[in-house]
């Protein structure tokens, strides 16, 4: 039985050293943000001849999006390894792993214990086991070793070492086929967090026919330290659909997370970004009536502008404020009235209070003189040096028409009023899809007058569900597409006119609508 062991020992195969990697470092070459904190990165490292190269860092994609690039065959591997970090760039963690083999004096809470003295036990952490916070901290005595509860231990004096401790760190290996090439260049290119931009507007209007348009941008950095990289500045709306998804290769994720959060994205719970102010609006909220603006053509392909601000240097946790372009234009002082419409899409009355939105406001009617499309972010106008307002911009494209709102015209007065008919006598009853609606006419009236010292161009919208019958100083008739598909259609009428001092004018109209009974 004995030989028997021996024999199989003797035939086991000896275990075979593995080959050290050989260090690469890579370089974060371009980074191109949208607004929603996405960003795509570009980073580059050159490689030698076939083998395994570890990367100084791992990155953290997003699902479907991590790719790389290069003329010879590259496999990559995260993994998790102890590495050597210098003290003043790690957080304190593990007492047992930090002092490990250091001597050390250790102080308890309260005055009855004495201190301490000896040698901190050093453990071997099994290669794919997670290390645990023990509740105790072992150290070697002259006594032998002792078992300290780590909750009574006030402070711990430590000898000077070589300043570094070691932490598990997340590291790239790039594993190279074979090639003759000397050298080889490898892309790595993935959308990523960590990076983001936030756009703003300054809009002078010191002089009374052209204003001045100042964009800027502020560039927040969380994702790591970028060192001569080409930044471009994104504007668009970006269809990421899985943007709320890691993906596999990153080490902050694991299976269980990324199942989850893909079901939440094909659930609808982490839908596509929304048209917000972090991305874009096609125009904003007061530019509803949408004239002929001569827009210039852009170009070709996405609606995506890129906007480079060249190559920066921004350590991570740094913010950057910069100017990105400047324009001036013509544009026209207009005082904005937007009467909400009072009925549903069954023509029933609809009570409730008016909103400031439905109240006068003081705006600016401009286009769009950069030269490429301005984005959604706020917007503050100023008259030589002083403050007038801030409002959020839409989308605007190259030589578009558009409309700021700046702040309420106090000084203007409104007043709209409608009633039915009376004079009707009985009304129609009409059966739409086994409905009954009654056809009414509706009377109407908007008043306004100006008490400021100077003219004044008004700009009245009045929605209203129906069919117009009749209206005074021949308003504009437009068809708003939120009443496609419901009874009545839903109008908008605009005037535009010229107000005097002091002058009140006032224009009636009529309309029928389906009341549904």
């Amino acid at each position: 039985m004995r030989r028997f062991w021996i024999l199989l020992f003797a035939l086991a195969p000896l275990p075979v050293a593995r080959a050290a990697d050989t260090p690469a470092t890579s370089r974060l070459v371009s980074v191109d943000l949208f607004k929603n904190g996405l960003a795509v990165v570009r980073r580059e490292v050159t490689l030698g001849r076939a083998g395994t190269y570890v990367l100084d860092s791992a990155p953290d994609p997003i699902h479907g999006t991590y790719w790389i690039e290069s003329s010879v065959p590259v496999e990559t591997v995260v993994k998790m390894r102890e590495v050597e970090v210098p003290v003043a760039e790690a957080a304190p963690g593990n007492l047992q792993d930090d002092l490990a083999g250091k001597k050390v004096t250790i102080h308890f809470k309260g005055e009855k214990l004495p201190p301490v003295l000896g040698v901190v036990a050093k453990f071997k952490t099994p290669k794919d086991e997670v290390p645990q916070v023990s509740r105790f901290l072992v150290i070697e005595t002259a006594k032998g070793r002792s078992y300290i509860e780590s909750s009574e231990i006030a402070s711990v004096e430590a000898e000077a070492g070589d300043g570094k401790v070691k932490r598990r760190r997340p590291q790239l290996l790039l594993t190279l086929g074979a090639t003759e090439m000397p050298e080889t260049k490898v892309v790595i290119r993935y959308l990523t967090r960590g990076i983001t931009w936030a756009p703003s507007y300054k809009i002078d209007i010191a002089d009374p026919k052209t204003l001045t348009l100042e964009q800027s941008a502020v560039v927040k950095n969380e994702l790591a330290d970028i060192n001569d990289a080409e930044v471009r500045l994104i504007s668009g709306f970006p269809s990421v659909q899985l943007g709320q998804v890691r993906s596999l290769m990153s080490a902050r994720s694991n299976t269980d997370r990324f199942f989850e959060e893909l079901q939440r994205a094909e659930g609808g719970a982490a839908r596509p970004f929304a048209q917000s102010m972090m991305q874009n609006s096609q125009f904003n909220a007061s530019q509803l009536y949408m004239p002929n603006s001569g827009a210039i053509p852009a170009g070709e392909g996405v609606d995506l502008h890129y906007e480079s601000i060249g190559k920066r240097t921004l350590a991570d946790g740094e913010a950057l404020a910069l100017t990105v372009a400047k324009g001036t234009a013509p544009y026209e002082r207009i005082v904005e009235w937007l009467v909400p419409d009072t009925r549903d899409s069954y023509g029933r009355a609809v009570e409730g209070r008016p909103s400031e939105e439905d109240e006068p406001w003081d705006a600016l009617r401009f286009k769009n003189p950069l030269k490429f499309p301005m984005t959604t972010g706020p917007a503050m106008v100023v008259a030589g040096g002083k403050f007038n307002g801030q409002r959020t911009t839409g989308w605007v494209n190259v030589g578009e028409e558009t409309v700021l709102r700046v702040d309420k015209a106090l000084s203007v007065r409104t007043r709209s009023t409608e009633n039915e008919d009376a004079k009707e006598g009985n009304r129609d009853l009409v059966w739409i899809g086994g409905r009954q609606y009654r056809k009414t006419t509706i009377e109407c009236e908007v008043a306004v007058n100006n008490h400021r010292k100077e003219a004044i161009q008004l700009v009245i919208r009045r929605r209203f569900s129906g069919e117009l019958i009749s209206a005074e100083a021949e308003p504009k008739t437009t068809l708003r597409e939120e009443g496609a598909y419901s009874v009545n259609k839903r109008n908008e009428l605009f005037w535009n006119i010229p107000l005097k001092s002091g002058e009140e004018r006032k224009f009636k109209y009529r309309y029928s609508v389906l009341v549904m009974h």
